[in-house]
């Protein structure tokens, strides 16, 4: 018969094993990468960004992509948070002098993030399209 102490010990082990998989499960770091839709159901346009979880801290940048004959220079996030495997970041581009804010939120599950972008349209309003991101292999 095993003695109590070893039976608790490698009950707390397990446990140990456990949660530290799961952790490692629910990090985003990594290399993330989405289709966002063409304009009027245009072409779309295959995007990445760089996500890595260093001390609690979330930081990364969004690669660059081409829109037509123009390449948009890669972006860091900001206002970065992970709080209940949920991620939310902020990414700033400029185009011609113009400054776009876009506002990142998603559920992290496993290899893949699920949630929205909203970023401000040609016209001024508030667009805001689904966004579904798996992680680069």
């Amino acid at each position: 018969m095993k003695s109590p102490l070893k039976s608790l010990a490698a009950f707390f082990a397990a446990c140990f094993i456990v949660v530290t998989a799961f952790a490692a499960d629910a990090s985003p770091a990594g290399t993330w990468k989405w289709t966002q839709a063409g304009r009027q159901g245009g072409q779309g346009v295959e995007r990445s960004i760089k996500l890595e979880l260093k001390d609690g801290k979330l930081t990364g940048a969004l690669a660059a992509w081409q829109m037509g004959d123009n390449t948009i220079p890669e972006a860091p996030i900001g206002d970065a948070s992970l709080k209940g495997g949920v991620i939310a970041f902020t990414v700033t581009t400029e185009f011609n002098g113009n400054k776009r804010v876009a506002k990142y939120e998603g559920k992290l599950e496993g290899d893949k993030i699920t949630g929205s972008i909203e970023s401000p349209g040609r016209d001024g309003q508030v667009t805001k399209r689904d966004w579904v991101a798996t992680r680069a292999k």
